[in-house]
């Protein structure tokens, strides 16, 4: 990973000056130090849509500190915890309840970003009018199996033996992918739903409760005390969902969109996997002033290639393969801009998970 992030940091310093520069130059130098006056003696808040202890919060974690010494005026940051509804409450707040002032900056799962094109009922945001400030890594979601509660070893094994996945929201990938899987491939999930976090459905598994995890980002299976889980073949990976395999897991595991039985099948899951590519978002509400949002996204640029970042995510074993706000805007815009048909049936299986 060393060499990997070597080569990260040194592409992105070669630009970062330019992209200050551009950012907190908006309207000249009046502007950067109308945003320094501003954000100084402010705190800066970070809602993360999970509860604490998922693996959704490890990033703005360890961005906290160089974030804070990166935005002009050098506000202090709080991390706050709102969970709910898979990441749709917090981003709820974040789009139309808290004030627009830039003071408020939320991490939610990029599962939430298809909450409103599945017509989730809760969803009052719209991913194409947010203020998107970047994501750490890209990721791919996994679907495996606890290995000590089920013989299940294969992805094909799963079509025919059940196996209980634990979920922490009908709307969120845990509660989503199963029932995906289960109409395209035939899989036998059965998908309990309940538990407030990830870290929970992990507990879960180990505790003997679930069987299986079903949309488990590999950056995260492979960070913290469940990085030596697949080596020690505590845990099986049966799948892989994405647009494209992990190259961190073995060659072998397919990837679903590749068991698809027909290419209509596979247009629809490539549409609901489409949001795993984001990895973890992060954005500020739709009517920041512009100024403040170029800010805090140049800020957290920089905060990529601090040292103390750097350090904190390769002793994490936590990815760093960040997406620009261009690169997320992209992507949301392809996922509303798919054929309705496609969209139709789509909405049809979300329709299962009581999501309509």
């Amino acid at each position: 990973m060393g060499t990997r992030i070597m080569r990260l940091v040194a592409a992105m310093t070669a630009t970062m000056a330019a992209t200050m520069a551009a950012a907190l130059a908006v309207s000249g130098p009046a502007t950067a130090q109308a945003v320094a006056d501003f954000y100084r003696g402010k705190i800066l808040n970070i809602y993360v849509g999970s509860a604490e202890g998922g693996g959704l919060d490890a990033y703005p974690r360890l961005l906290a500190d160089p974030l804070s010494r990166n935005i002009p005026g050098n506000p202090s940051v709080v991390i706050r915890y709102m969970p709910g509804a898979g990441g749709v409450k917090a981003a709820n707040y974040i789009y139309k309840v808290a004030p627009q002032d830039g003071t408020n900056y939320g991490f939610v799962t990029r599962g939430t970003l298809y909450a409103p094109l599945f017509h989730v009922p809760q969803a009052e945001f719209d991913p194409r009018k947010i203020n998107w400030i970047g994501s750490t890594s890209k990721e791919v979601s996994i679907g495996a199996v606890w290995a000590a509660s089920t013989d299940v070893r294969t992805i094909e094994d799963a079509t025919k033996r059940e196996v209980v996945v634990g979920a922490n929201s009908v709307s969120n990938d845990s509660g989503v992918f199963p029932l995906v899987l289960n109409t395209f491939l035939g899989t036998k999930f059965k998908i309990v739903h309940g538990y407030k976090s990830a870290g929970e459905i992990t507990l879960a598994l180990e505790r003997g409760e679930v069987q299986g995890r079903v949309g488990w980002s590999v950056g995260a299976l492979l960070s913290g005390n469940t990085a030596d889980w697949t080596r020690d073949k505590k845990l099986y990976v049966l799948i892989q969902l994405g647009l494209e395999k992990d190259k961190r897991l073995p060659a072998d595991i397919p990837l679903a969109t590749d068991l698809a039985r027909t290419a209509e099948d596979r247009q629809v899951m490539s549409l609901i996997f489409a949001a795993t590519t984001i990895g973890w978002p992060s954005f500020m509400g739709p009517d920041v002033p512009p100024e403040r949002v170029a800010a805090v996204r140049a800020a957290y640029q920089q905060a990529l290639t601090d040292p103390d970042f750097i350090a904190g995510a390769k002793k994490q074993n936590l990815g760093i393969d960040p997406l620009s706000p261009h690169d997320i805007e992209t992507i949301v815009a392809g996922m509303y801009a798919t054929p309705q048909p496609l969209m139709d049936k789509a909405r049809e299986i979300m329709k299962y998970t009581g999501v309509e």
